[in-house]
């Protein structure tokens, strides 16, 4: 699953953050994802999702540094995997400096990845797991933003041999050279990447993600899942469901399923 919170502002009014963590929490228990990658997160709000939900465990720090500012965070089930190796990285030309912003970004933006390994099968597959939310207002912190992924799933997974999934909120359209990028149309500083998105599965039409707590499917996506080759994504749905009469946040969740 990949899931916008919404950040916690009191001028959302009833929708506010503690008026609908119960709804976040339905959503999650009805869905039963292995994975999450959260966006919009703040400390207080994904410790309350952590006391809600102790079957998860997550990864990932601020984006101001420590606990400080929104997460990208990675969450999993505790009983089905283990994490191996974790971390996390600034879009930015300092990307181990916290707090950092390089380019047109209009904020700092993050990155956080974890290995992890699967507990139920005796083989014990493993994979990574990237997520990341992109800047809303600079198209080119977002081009320059995707390279820095980019170079880490691919210089992991190769060292590694294992495979890769990408969630995140990446503020751009299917269309957009970011997301063309991903799928392998096109180059960027001279780069190509290699990566499958989950929604050419979808014969129709996707239509939006982002609804601004007002519902409907008008428009197009700005949340993704991606997957390297060797983790085969089968299904993909955009989950436009209620929870407790309301909306759980101003973005539906992505969910994907995926095969190793």
């Amino acid at each position: 699953m990949s899931f916008n919170l919404r950040c916690d502002t009191a001028s959302d009014g009833d929708n506010a953050w503690p008026y609908r963590l119960h709804r976040v929490v339905e959503t999650i228990r009805r869905a039963q994802p292995l994975i999450i990658g959260s966006q919009e997160g703040q400390h207080h709000m994904l410790e309350g999702l952590a006391r809600e939900l102790p079957e998860y465990g997550y990864v990932g720090t601020g984006r101001e540094g420590e606990t400080n500012g929104e997460y990208c965070a990675i969450w999993y089930k505790k009983s089905e995997v283990e994490i191996v190796d974790e971390g996390q990285f600034w879009l930015s030309e300092q990307p181990q400096r916290p707090g950092s912003k390089s380019w047109d970004s209009s904020l700092p933006r993050i990155c956080t990845w974890a290995r992890m390994r699967y507990l139920r099968d005796s083989r014990r597959p493993e994979w990574f797991v990237y997520n990341t939310h992109l800047d809303h207002v600079g198209p080119i912190a977002r081009e320059k933003g995707i390279t820095l992924i980019w170079d880490s799933i691919r210089e992991q997974t190769e060292a590694a041999k294992i495979p890769a999934l990408l969630t995140g909120d990446l503020n751009d359209y299917p269309d957009s050279p970011v997301v063309r990028f991903l799928r392998g149309e096109i180059e960027l500083e001279g780069r190509r990447a290699k990566l499958f998105d989950a929604y050419s599965l979808l014969g129709t039409a996707i239509g939006g993600t982002f609804h601004g707590f007002r519902g409907g499917s008008e428009g197009e996506p700005i949340d993704y899942i991606f997957a390297t080759p060797g983790a085969a994504i089968i299904a993909v749905d955009i989950d436009r469901g209620l929870a407790d009469g309301g909306y759980p946040s101003d973005h539906y969740p992505v969910l994907a399923e995926v095969k190793l």
